[in-house]
């Protein structure tokens, strides 16, 4: 059972040391594959310990999917609300996606792979951040717009969910290759968007 005093620093810096410790037992094993048991060894506490900071294992990979976004979700929300040019704010978006698969790709990881294992209750905050991630893009995209960086015919959302898409499909080889360079790829990925693949002097024809 948890204590009933959680807010204290102390207690929130070993409850984040758990979720790490459960982050990276599940991204190595799986969630079905894993056990509380695991995430406690991990953690050089004994299993009845764990329940300190995790009533289950549910709990916990909702605990490590909401680490791995809640940053870059917050990261978004600086971004769409800056002041600097689309093309500026689209390589920030691309570069805050593509860096969290290296500070967290563990906890990112398993979101990514385990999260449709916990149940629809315990998915709902999940689908709230990543609603407001998409939906800051879609901001971005629409003063993109505004600033005639962008067609007027793209479908914000479309291209938004692309984004994310583009983005989730590099941070994968960005969790396999830890030689990866994050600042290549999204400047890559950044000129793709931007650019398309037409030659640069066909591209207002």
């Amino acid at each position: 059972m948890k204590p009933e005093k959680t807010e204290s620093r102390r207690y929130q810096k070993q409850k984040l040391a758990a979720i790490r410790a459960a982050a990276s037992v599940f991204s190595e094993k799986g969630f079905h594959g894993a056990s509380t048991a695991d995430v406690a060894a991990r953690l050089g506490i004994k299993q009845g310990s764990l329940y300190y900071y995790f009533d289950s294992k549910e709990e916990a990979l909702e605990e490590v999917c909401l680490y791995g976004l809640r940053q870059y979700v917050e990261n978004m929300d600086a971004i769409a609300e800056g002041e600097e040019n689309f093309q500026a704010r689209l390589r920030a978006v691309v570069t805050n996606h593509l860096g969290r698969y290296r500070e967290k790709n563990e906890a990112l990881k398993v979101h990514n792979d385990e999260r449709l294992y916990l149940p629809p209750e315990r998915r709902v905050r999940l689908k709230q951040l990543g609603t407001h991630y998409r939906e800051r893009l879609e901001d971005i995209v629409e003063t993109g717009k505004a600033e005639a960086a962008v067609r007027d015919e793209i479908d914000s959302h479309f291209m938004a969910q692309s984004i994310i898409g583009m983005c989730n499909g590099l941070g994968e080889i960005i969790v396999r290759d830890p030689e990866a360079d994050v600042f290549e790829l999204a400047r890559k990925c950044t000129d793709l968007l931007l650019h398309g693949t037409a030659p640069y002097h066909i591209q207002g024809d």
